[in-house]
């Protein structure tokens, strides 16, 4: 039976890498302070008390991230980029821009970039069927699937997979109203900050996108760092 024939099944992945057996801990909870390595092309969920501030470090410059985040108490609650859109009136985002969910209630706030700012809110995150459309033969590690198995290695099931906050992805819109691929304006360093506005579960994906330049012209993915820091350090 192929993919598209398939029952659909919103918690269960195409195929698998790393993500689904190294989480950053067995309830994604970690100490203030601490980096951890988010390899190319796979995924890590983080959880975040009210306040905290989680910081993703675009090492090499190239590399996008695919965000998501999920109420802590009720994980059908998820960020929404449809409903931000709607309550920010663009289809941009920057520092001082808060993210809402699907409920519209605020959960993410970027209260720092270093970058130039220029982030995607529109676009699908990548998936095997996206994969195979581009000429990938077999299976090809993705964002979706990323999502899905970061979740599943702290004991967390998905309801659906939403639209990511797709960070450093460069995706310029054209007075037409088409878009195209483009690297990213990021460079070596740049990070953003992340302030939870209420518990949540994040979870970031380096992206494993290398059949279009989103990560960068002839590069090909790389790994992601992130910590997580509170008031009390």
């Amino acid at each position: 039976m192929g993919i598209s024939d398939r029952p659909h099944d919103p918690a269960a992945w195409d195929g698998t890498n790393r993500t689904l057996d190294t989480p950053v801990s067995p309830d994604g909870r970690v100490v203030p302070g601490e980096r951890h390595t988010i390899p190319a092309r796979e995924g890590r969920a983080v959880h975040l008390n009210a306040g905290d501030r989680l910081f993703i470090l675009n090492e090499q410059g190239h590399q996008v991230c695919d965000f998501f985040a999920l109420a802590y108490t009720a994980p059908a609650e998820m960020l929404s980029m449809e409903h931000t859109r709607t309550a920010l009136g663009k289809i941009h985002v920057g520092k001082g821009d808060t993210l809402v969910t699907n409920l519209r209630r605020p959960l993410i706030e970027i209260v720092e970039d270093t970058s130039p700012g220029v982030h995607d809110i529109l676009v699908a995150c990548c998936d095997h069927a996206r994969y195979a459309q581009l000429g990938a033969e077999g299976y090809h590690d993705n964002c979706a699937d990323n999502f899905r198995m970061a979740l599943h290695a702290i004991g967390v099931t998905p309801t659906h997979v939403p639209s990511p906050f797709n960070i450093w992805m460069n995706v310029p819109v054209a007075e037409d109203g088409t878009f195209r691929w483009t690297p990213p304006a990021s460079e070596a360093g740049d990070h953003v900050a992340l302030k939870a506005k209420a518990p949540c579960i994040c979870v970031m994906s380096a992206c494993p996108q290398d059949m279009t330049p989103v990560n960068g012209n002839d590069t090909k993915p790389a790994p992601l760092i992130f910590w997580v820091e509170n008031d009390e350090g």
